[in-house]
């Protein structure tokens, strides 16, 4: 299989956003052996590698792969692991699928906004935290779940809470 041929762009200059991130996200795209099927592949690297994907890097993956910017906009907000908003240093997710919400995760979440001062997909004052609920995570054994980071946090209570938020400001 020949390796198609991905376009040449200029990368945007943006004052937040470094060119050094937009060059390693050219060389990741470059790199691929095919760009056919991969925008989801594609936009992962870009949100790991920027942190979030802000309009600029939506259309420079547009531009790169020969898309219109719409079809990239759409995959972003469709899928709920895409954010178009800076987050915190660290981002907690609460799991609210049936058995974790079952177990307690109500109770969870609701420590956690007190405790954080903030509500859902909100990020706390110091820049340290993004506080998200989300769906099912796949680790209903061990509801309920919270995630910071790669890290899970299984049969998690309220009085856990204080620990978890500890291990991370330090």
């Amino acid at each position: 299989m020949t390796k198609p041929q991905t376009i040449s762009v200029t990368k945007p200059i943006v004052e937040d956003l470094p060119s050094e991130k937009f060059d390693e996200l050219e060389a990741f795209i470059d790199n691929m052996e095919t760009t056919k099927g991969a925008l989801i592949e594609i936009l992962h690297k870009a949100q790991d590698i920027f942190g979030y994907l802000p309009r600029d890097v939506q259309l420079y993956v547009a531009r790169k792969l020969g898309i219109p910017g719409a079809e990239v906009y759409g995959v972003v907000s469709f899928y709920s692991y895409f954010t178009t908003k800076p987050g915190g240093k660290h981002t907690l997710s609460v799991c609210m699928g049936t058995a974790c919400f079952v177990r307690g995760a109500d109770k969870v979440i609701e420590k956690l906004k007190e405790k954080l001062g903030v509500e859902s997909n909100e990020i706390t004052e110091d820049g340290l935290f993004t506080l998200k609920d989300v769906r099912c995570i796949g680790a209903c054994g061990l509801a309920p779940v919270v995630t910071v980071g790669d890290k899970v946090y299984g049969r998690v209570k309220e009085e856990d809470i204080d620990d978890i938020i500890k291990a991370y400001r330090g």
